[in-house]
């Protein structure tokens, strides 16, 4: 069994994937821009993550701009029919590599057309609406002009599912008053969980919940704590705080993000590792 399967399945929509997912993020260059220095090395990422049972790659065409998309379609294309690439509409770039909202009906329909040309798709399988808070958290305030429009594209047969992205529990309550929501994507890790009773909620519905920064983002976790119980575990502290999320909840899918390989096999390990109850309460202190 691959590394990948070891931790088991969720739904995303209609489909079943692989827990262990990869985040492409990384794939592009410096801050998320331009080209990366080895586009080599990028796509042996990629097909690595296949080759290990991932079947469940995240992404977004901000990620570049364009870049990050345009790898997964030359290192991939023709994609796996067990492959589900999700990506997110919300958001561009400045020339100056500027993170700036991309909220209008206009400029999403733009966005969705952008990721299917850069990816060779002619639907996309799942597309995530990310709200404009901050880069850590959401800002309440409605999505229903923008859903709507995203609603109107599945409607065209371009999306098949629809998911969200730093969002509010009142705005994913919004949203599933426009249309069906498959996937959250918001900021939760071992030391931010601000999500807690949105996963257990979701969970209830058969929602999967995807933690984006699941190890801490552009600032990876550190603690004493986190290190100790690694020690102990034999493994490293970034792997324990993958496995304590997949022991958190049935729905969460993780999307490690990665630019070596060495790395991402590292990170597919974590379905290897079981947490004791000892070694969780140890934990909980962590956030």
């Amino acid at each position: 069994m691959s590394n990948a399967s070891k931790a088991g399945t969720f739904l995303l929509g209609d489909r079943s994937v692989n827990r262990m997912g990869y985040g492409a993020m990384q794939l592009s260059g410096p801050n998320v821009f331009g080209p990366p220095k080895d586009p080599k090395a990028a796509a042996a990422v990629l097909r690595e993550a296949l080759a290990a049972g991932v079947n469940h790659i995240d992404t977004s065409d901000f990620y570049g701009p364009h870049v990050t998309n345009q790898l997964i379609r030359e290192a991939l294309h023709p994609y796996a029919q067990d492959l589900v690439i999700v990506t997110k509409v919300g958001a561009q770039r400045g020339p100056d590599a500027s993170w700036n909202p991309a909220q209008s009906p206009a400029e999403l329909v733009r966005a969705v057309h952008d990721n299917l040309r850069n990816l060779g798709l002619d639907v996309m399988e799942v597309v995530n609406f990310r709200a404009w808070g901050n880069m850590h958290s959401p800002a309440d305030g409605s999505i229903e002009e923008q859903f709507t429009a995203l609603a109107e594209l599945q409607r065209q047969g371009l999306i098949r599912h629809l998911g969200l992205s730093n969002v509010t529990a009142s705005q994913v309550k919004q949203a599933q008053g426009i249309a069906d929501v498959v996937c959250v994507q918001n900021h939760y890790n071992l030391s931010h969980r601000d999500d807690e009773q949105l996963i257990a909620d979701l969970g209830k519905q058969g929602i999967a919940y995807v933690p984006f920064f699941p190890l801490g983002g552009f600032t990876p976790l550190q603690s004493e704590t986190l290190s100790s119980v690694a020690t102990r575990l034999g493994a490293s502290p970034l792997c324990v705080a993958l496995a304590w999320l997949l022991q958190r909840a049935p729905n969460i899918l993780l999307i490690p993000g990665t630019s070596s390989v060495a790395h991402l096999r590292e990170n597919l390990t974590a379905s290897d590792w079981v947490i004791t109850p000892d070694l969780l309460a140890e934990l909980e202190g962590v956030a």
